[in-house]
């Protein structure tokens, strides 16, 4: 099991022991000698970038530091959404990537992602290995030596690629509101619909280091479908901060279910018979509901642990070419390596266009289980299979549900979180079981109210 990273990189409040420009340079370090060993090259190339957290720039000046110690040649991208960066390691036929963003958290945390010479992000195996280098190094001392990188514009090969989906000003006639998160999309995505021809309305447009997802983003929709429906807009599509996901809401201001959306794009591409394996890849989270929109239309879900890595590499076997997550990470294999929000925000506007179906009208389409879900913070991540009464009402909750429900119980990978989720046909059943699990969990383990 890894030691420092979780479900999506190395995550953490910063200035703590992990996420602090100490572990950033001896990582650093690390990254070097692990490229020399499975690289076998004189030298070695990364692409690095972050998102508009202040403390960015810290980490990625330790980091470029560590790697400098083993002469690799870094192109610092500075701020760039982290598909972004994917993309970018792939056309400067890099080593490696690394994003230094905590994505959707608050701007007192960050983060760091990495991704391989294939712009897929590092398994469990790679990152034990790389955890056993960064044991190897010792605490630096204070100073670090200078940092030392080749600036690279990727932001403008980014927004070129993605503007070539669609003609320039086929969206001249669209009102859209486009939420920012104050993140690293804040100047691609609204590059992109520009081409387009779009009238953007932008929201979390102005990052400052300290207000990225503050109140804004795709886990604060409440802005954007305020904004949608005050001017009257086709569509709103928030980001969250490094731009790898989104969250949309139609034209009436209602925020549309990711599952409902993986479920849209599932049903149309086997219709149109471009659902590579008639396969659809998505994680334990989503909604029965999606596997039955899905096999109603004659393919299958295919159903991964959480973490849109674990995706992308189920996609890989199966040679299934969409997936996704229902938080809004959603993958296009035949377009790009990892989940992008400005992709998929592409995608549904092309289905709504060849449907010539406004997204209202496309989501009716979609009918989910009734689901609900709660997150405890928790003082201790005890292992589950110790919760001995916590456990009796699973089981009892499980038998009770029979095969037209479900119970998902899991710890974030990212936060000392207790992840609970109910699933069944009938709300009311599923309001009682969720709550019974929660006061269970509460009897067992040590939970933090705020």
């Amino acid at each position: 099991m890894a030691k420092y990273f979780g479900t999506d990189g190395i995550r953490g409040r910063f200035g703590a022991s992990l996420i602090c420009p100490q572990f950033a340079y001896r990582l650093g370090c690390a990254l070097g000698n692990y490229l020399t060993k499975i690289r076998l090259k004189k030298t070695s190339a990364v692409v690095i970038g972050r998102d508009t957290r202040a403390s960015g720039v810290a980490l990625s000046d330790a980091l470029i530091s560590g790697l400098n110690r083993h002469e690799v040649y870094v192109h610092d991208a500075s701020i760039l959404p982290t598909p972004a960066i994917a993309r970018a390691v792939l056309d400067q036929h890099a080593d490696l990537g690394i994003a230094i963003t905590a994505s959707h958290n608050p701007s007192c945390d960050n983060g760091i992602k990495l991704f391989d010479h294939s712009a897929h992000k590092l398994d469990e195996a790679q990152e034990i290995l790389i955890e056993s280098f960064i044991d190897k190094e010792p605490e630096p001392s204070v100073d670090f030596p200078l940092a030392y990188s080749h600036p690279l514009d990727a932001s403008g090969s980014y927004i070129n690629y993605l503007r070539s989906l669609m003609d320039q000003d086929s969206l001249s006639d669209w009102r859209i509101v486009l939420d920012l998160a104050n993140g690293a999309a804040v100047k691609t995505t609204p590059g992109v619909f520009q081409y387009w021809g779009a009238e953007m309305l932008l929201i979390g447009d102005r990052p400052d280091g300290l207000n990225i997802n503050d109140g804004v983003g795709s886990e604060c929709p409440a802005q954007l479908a305020e904004a949608v429906l005050k001017h009257g807009a086709h569509i709103g599509i928030a980001h969250d901060g490094d731009g790898d996901r989104l969250v949309v809401c139609d034209e009436g201001g209602t925020i549309v279910d990711g599952d409902i959306i993986l479920a849209l794009l599932g049903r149309y591409a086997l219709k149109a018979g471009t659902l590579q394996s008639d396969t659809l890849v998505s994680t334990i989270h989503s909604n029965l509901g999606l596997d039955h929109a899905i096999s109603d239309a004659g393919g299958q879900v295919d159903r991964v642990d959480v973490g849109d890595r674990n995706v992308a590499k189920r996609m890989r076997e199966l040679g299934a070419n969409i997936g996704g997550e229902s938080s809004g990470h959603i993958i296009f294999s035949d377009f790009a390596t990892t989940g992008d929000g400005l992709l998929a925000a592409v995608k549904i506007i092309e289905l709504m266009r060849t449907t010539g179906k406004a997204l209202s009208e496309l989501r009716k389409e979609i009918m989910l289980f009734p689901q609900s879900t709660v997150n405890l913070r928790v003082a201790e991540k005890r292992p589950l299979a110790d919760l001995k009464f916590f456990q009796s009402v699973i089981k009892a909750t499980e038998q009770d549900l029979g095969d037209e429900g479900r119970v998902l119980v899991r710890y974030s990978g990212t936060e000392s979180k207790l992840r609970l989720l109910v699933e069944g046909k009938d709300d009311l059943q599923v309001a009682k079981a969720i709550k019974a699990i929660e006061i269970a969990a509460g009897k067992d383990l040590d939970v933090i109210h705020s």
